[in-house]
């Protein structure tokens, strides 16, 4: 199983932009990708995912705002967050599914806070 660290999160100002990174130990050439984010007293939600073709769905909280890539050569994804609001304020974490695997694996999470 590929491990997964995410980084990029922090503190930034409404209407400002982040990007969060999803580093893999290994390859994700075969992997489908995801963001999902927690805000306190919330449920998990999935904010974007991403095929193995590169295909990208978001959530409809997010769509115009995150663009959502990867690079399979440096088994990262990317998160890019743009006109950040209040209610982004959330912990974000990466997952990876292995096409054709119910086996899924979580990062650690990282933090990002919207200041209105």
């Amino acid at each position: 199983q590929v491990q997964l660290v995410e980084s990029g999160g922090g503190l930034v100002q409404a209407g400002g932009s982040l990007r969060l990174s999803c580093a893999a130990s290994g390859s994700i050439a075969s992997h489908v990708m995801g963001w999902y984010r927690q805000a306190p007293g919330k449920q998990r939600e999935l904010v974007a995912s991403i095929t193995s073709g590169g295909g990208t769905n978001y959530a409809d909280s997010v769509k115009g705002r995150f663009l959502l890539s990867r690079d399979n050569a440096k088994n990262t994804v990317y998160l890019q967050m743009n006109s950040l609001e209040a209610e982004d304020t959330a912990v974000y974490y990466c997952n990876a599914r292995r096409v054709l695997s119910p086996v899924v694996v979580w990062g650690q999470g990282t933090l990002v806070t919207v200041s209105s």
